[in-house]
């Protein structure tokens, strides 16, 4: 079963249609892909892929509407062994240290006495 579901371009508001299988689940709508992710064109196989790449302004837009030219991402949900993916990788922590140890503030010494 096919259904015509649209999406807001990101840069401008502009409405773009898609008619897509009803199964496939929408994670998000961004001006940016997700890293790791493919794409593929709205008249492309993209139900192999992870999402459509859009173009505002391209044969998609919903009658009446005009694009900015801008392309946007429609991210489909992903899983990975069974669980969900989120497409926001978590922020790598990295520790520095200093094995020289604790430095104090650099900068001019201040006045050290009178000298006489």
């Amino acid at each position: 079963m096919t259904v015509t579901v649209t999406y807001y371009c990101p840069h401008c508001g502009a409405l773009a249609e898609l008619e897509r299988d009803a199964y496939l689940a929408d994670k998000a709508v961004t001006p940016y892909p997700f890293e790791g992710w493919t794409y593929a064109a709205p008249d492309e196989a993209y139900e192999e892929s992870e999402g459509v790449r859009f173009v505002c302004g391209d044969e998609t837009l919903a009658e009446g509407e005009t694009g900015c030219g801008e392309p946007f991402y429609l991210s489909f949900v992903r899983y990975e062994n069974g669980e969900e993916m989120d497409p926001r990788r978590p922020p790598e922590r990295v520790e520095l240290r200093d094995e020289r140890g604790p430095r104090g503030p650099g900068g001019p010494r201040g006045p050290s006495g009178p000298t006489g």
